[in-house]
């Protein structure tokens, strides 16, 4: 069969559910970077501030840990079931496979890494005083990255780049 001869392989899902899943998916992966950016002012400010203020930051970041874990596990779902009902599929482009590992491995890393060091920060900001925030420095790394990621992710799906991945015979 020529490459003029081929025609695109049907989408799986109708229209509607696909404009819905893209809908959800798009909410739910802005709203991840929102939350990143939210943690991320937090701990900057924990960072810069006076140690009540600190104190009061870290208190409040264990608060982001659902959130941030939900809207990652709806993009994950949502891009997953778009991979599966549309012509992209999961594995069919490299941007979609680049894409779905960024957000397995951000998952597991929140959902694994990311929880004990907030209730950790939040334990030290309940102490109070100015060693609150001490190797805090640390919390840094979980924003910036996951917010570089995702914008990597999205910049993606915008110029879906290097075309199909190539299937060994």
């Amino acid at each position: 069969m020529t490459t003029a001869t081929r025609t695109r392989p049907r989408a799986r899902v109708g229209r509607g559910t696909r404009r819905a899943l893209l809908v959800a998916h798009i909410v739910a992966s802005g709203a991840w970077i929102g939350i990143d950016v939210v943690l991320g002012v937090l701990v900057f400010t924990a960072l810069s501030a006076d140690p009540a203020a600190a104190a009061l930051c870290l208190q409040v970041l264990p608060l982001l840990f659902w959130p941030v874990l939900i809207a990652g596990l709806v993009s994950l779902l949502t891009g997953i079931a778009l991979g599966l009902g549309t012509h992209y599929g999961l594995l069919r482009y490299w941007w979609v496979a680049v894409k779905l590992v960024i957000n397995l491995v951000l998952v597991v890393l929140v959902a694994l890494v990311l929880r004990g060091g907030l209730d950790e920060a939040a334990a030290r900001g309940a102490t109070g005083g100015p060693d609150a925030v001490e190797g805090l420095d640390t919390l840094v790394f979980p924003p910036a990255v996951s917010i570089t990621l995702l914008v990597t992710a999205t910049v993606l799906a915008v110029a879906k780049p290097w075309g199909r991945i190539r299937r060994s015979v």
